[in-house]
């Protein structure tokens, strides 16, 4: 966004408006992080989830979309996750059930009602997600120091907790639809991103204190930052990457009136999936993990030793972890493009409509033609997510250091947010423009 937007984006009104209608959403968000679940030691608690998502790398992924909520073990510690759960289930049965893959082709209207079953979905997905988090949080403090952190709770403690929690997961949700209606952008995409660069200031002290405990480390720091800009300039030809197909419309007869025929072109992105592999790849992971923790106290000795092994293998600091992550992302990023990318929907539709690929005869041989693109164009950007994924593996590798790795998965939802943020702020700036004339 050059200069001119920015000034044309506060010199009108209502995008002014817009703009710190969303500044003070995220405020509120940023508030809300900070309100704790009650619990007899809330400190204790804050320093023990600390420990534990700075060894759990998919617990420190959770934390990092909660903008710290997890580590305050604060009302909102869910943050959107069981909203963007429920929003993928919904996708996924739309899909397989024909009511919803009819009522998705019904413009506004059909939206609309998608949307209210996304939000029903929600409240039973945090429900449950508060209680398996709570029993998360209680039988690890019991494991690691011995303590239940969470104090024994009776049942109306238990209902105390589990209804603040959901209380404030649908909260959340009611901010970001606020976002997206009054503001700019996509509500749940800025909460987000604002969970993520709230992390920044935590990540620069850490810098400074590594520096400052070891000047040696000052080239390896410059090395870190001149890299994140690189990993930065990938993501963002990664996020923008597409392949044009030429499409071509023959002349129609109106009446009286001969339209002659448009060239054009059908964008196909190169991650037409976005991060949704990365967030079904380390929900997999994360079930190894959470059997081998609940297995390991069975008192059958094959199945405590399993347990341990399964704990050990999948540890999210060993190599197996990392392949497995990689795989995974690979394998999700090809199914979910086949999800949400329908090469015969397309097909028919440029027929109805009059299109062609040229060289390509419509119908089957066209439907054909766009799936064999797109796998082609879908395997570059499943590696490259896979890269990204792993990114933190591979630099905690050369450094030896906890502290210098790349969050490649938020640096990735940072820099897709602000992309179509900006996108969004100079398509209604043009639109304000061309009012005053």
């Amino acid at each position: 966004m050059n200069l001119a937007t920015f000034r044309q984006v506060f010199r009108s009104p209502d995008l002014r408006r817009r703009v710190l209608m969303v500044v003070a959403l995220l405020i509120v968000f940023r508030f809300l992080s900070h309100v704790p679940v009650p619990v007899p030691d809330n400190a204790a608690l804050a320093n023990f989830l600390k420990t534990l998502f700075n060894s759990n790398k998919v617990l420190g992924f959770a934390n990092l979309f909660s903008g710290g909520a997890l580590t305050n073990f604060s009302i909102i510690l869910m943050g959107v996750g069981p909203y963007i759960n429920a929003s993928i289930i919904i996708q996924l049965l739309t899909q397989v059930i024909p009511s919803l893959e009819s009522l998705s082709k019904e413009g506004e209207a059909g939206r609309k009602k998608i949307n209210q079953y996304t939000r029903l979905l929600t409240l039973p997905l945090a429900f449950l997600q508060s209680i398996g988090m709570v029993l998360l949080v209680q039988q690890s403090s019991k494991q690691i120091t011995g303590l239940d952190l969470i104090g024994k709770p009776n049942l109306f403690q238990w209902a105390l907790m589990t209804l603040t929690i959901t209380a404030g997961t649908i909260l959340v949700m009611w901010l970001g639809e606020l976002i997206t209606e009054k503001g700019v952008g996509n509500g749940i995409s800025l909460i987000i991103f604002a969970g993520i660069v709230a992390q920044l200031p935590k990540t620069a002290a850490q810098f400074q204190s590594l520096v400052s405990g070891d000047t040696g480390k000052l080239f390896t720091l410059f090395f870190f930052l001149a890299a994140s800009l690189l990993v930065v300039a990938f993501i963002v030809i990664l996020n923008e990457g597409q392949r044009n197909i030429p499409v071509s419309y023959a002349k129609r007869t109106r009446g009286d009136r001969v339209y002659a025929g448009v060239d054009t072109h059908l964008p196909l992105r190169v991650i037409t999936a976005g991060v949704i592999p990365i967030i079904f790849a380390l929900a997999f992971l994360s079930i190894p993990g959470i059997v081998g923790q609940l297995l390991q106290s069975a008192k059958t000795p094959w199945v405590a030793s399993a347990a341990r092994s399964l704990t050990t293998i999948f540890s999210s600091s060993g190599p197996t972890y990392a392949i497995a992550y990689f795989l995974l992302v690979v394998g999700f990023t090809f199914f979910y493009t086949s999800v949400v990318f329908k090469p015969d929907e397309i097909a028919e539709n440029l027929q109805k409509q009059g299109g062609f690929v040229p060289g390509i005869r419509p119908g089957n041989q066209t439907a054909a033609y766009l799936k064999r693109v797109i796998n082609r164009i879908t395997l570059a950007g499943a590696l490259g997510l896979g890269l990204i994924a792993v990114l933190p593996f591979i630099v905690q590798g050369f450094t030896k250091s906890q502290v210098l790795t790349f969050g490649g998965t938020g640096i990735l939802i940072v820099v897709s947010v602000a992309i179509e943020t900006m996108k969004q702020l100079e398509a209604q700036a043009v639109t304000t423009s061309y009012e005053q004339y």
